[in-house]
């Protein structure tokens, strides 16, 4: 019989978290790579449109886990709702996506099985029918996780009998690339049992890192600056580009520490993770800590006056130039083009 792989999305207020997508790719692959069976889950109340939406997608099966109580995310309340729908359908893998709402119950719904999570991961290697213990005819997965501030990747294989549960970090894989099916999947509703006595924490607002945070997660297009900014007052000049390009305004550490852009908009190993279809760096020569951070973008440009940057070993495009000459002569063209 085929192994099973359940991949759990996230949805808020009715709408699909886009890393759901990116985790549903992984599951897509992993899928294909361990010939077995793919399943995706939703939880919530009044979840009809994304759970349709997630089925039109290449899966076996689609469950949507409705109750009273999920109405309102709680760690108590998926973490005990996804337990029952595991146990129904026994997966060797269960695939989440490393959000702040999946970092908040996963752990709780892993040990409920006595089981380790593998969080945070950027990819994964399949060896070939034959390699290793378990997993099917594929073997057994080995996961990738980044380590010393992405300075190297350790493997990780988990051990036991399943299932394991393992996150991936934004941007490991492309939301884009995400395969639909021939038809659409099964759409099944899960029969769980929950009660009030259950969630032991009342929902409060949505959680975000600070006040008037920004999720730079979420932006398609983001203009980012580092040391060779200069000066806080030439930020001004950076946040117009982003405007007009409809974007976001983020930041290398060094920047953030300064104070002349709050934490909330640091890119990198201690920031934020982003995967948007536009990274633009001003400035920025290209740390490690910073390139983990926005290494999934989809296109990159980058600006510096230093050829040998480091930042240019990941950018798509790449000027070596003066960003005082270079970004006012976009802003030139930008303001042209809106006006014809």
């Amino acid at each position: 019989m085929a192994d099973t792989i359940l991949v759990i999305a996230e949805q808020r207020q009715g709408k699909l978290h886009p890393q759901s997508w990116e985790t549903l790719v992984a599951g897509q692959q992993l899928a294909e790579a361990r010939k077995a069976r793919l399943i995706g889950a939703l939880a919530g109340k009044g979840i009809t449109g994304p759970t349709e939406e997630f089925a039109a997608k290449k899966l076996d099966e689609m469950w949507g886990v409705e109750h009273n109580l999920l109405e309102h995310y709680t760690p108590d309340g998926y973490a005990a709702a996804f337990r029952q729908l595991v146990e129904q359908l026994r997966p060797v893998l269960v695939l989440l996506p490393h959000t702040y709402q999946v970092r908040d119950f996963a752990p709780k719904l892993a040990a409920s099985f006595r089981r380790g999570l593998i969080s945070d991961c950027v990819g994964f290697s399949q060896p070939a029918p034959g390699g290793s213990a378990s997993g099917g005819d594929g073997g057994q997965t080995v996961f990738i996780r980044q380590m010393f501030q992405g300075k190297t990747n350790a493997d990780v294989e988990p051990v036991g009998a399943p299932p394991h549960f393992i996150t991936f970090q934004a941007g490991a894989f492309r939301g884009d690339q995400v395969k639909s099916g021939d038809q659409k999947a099964e759409v099944r509703r899960a029969e769980i049992k929950l009660d009030s006595g259950q969630i032991r924490t009342q929902p409060g607002e949505l959680f975000r890192e600070a006040k008037q945070a920004v999720d730079l997660t979420q932006a398609e297009i983001i203009v980012s600056v580092g040391r060779g900014i200069k000066a806080p007052e030439n930020i001004e000049m950076a946040k117009k580009l982003a405007g007009l390009l409809g974007g976001e305004l983020a930041a290398s550490r060094p920047i953030c520490d300064e104070g002349w852009l709050p934490m909330e908009r640091q890119i990198g190993s201690s920031g934020q993770t982003v995967a948007p279809k536009l990274y633009l760096a001003l400035g920025i020569s290209g740390a490690i800590q910073h390139v983990v951070g926005m290494k999934g973008s989809r296109t990159v440009v980058a600006i510096n006056k230093d050829a040998h940057a480091p930042i240019f070993e990941v950018a798509d495009y790449g000027i070596v130039g003066d960003l005082f000459e270079v970004v006012p002569a976009l802003i030139e063209a930008l303001e042209k083009g809106s006006t014809s």
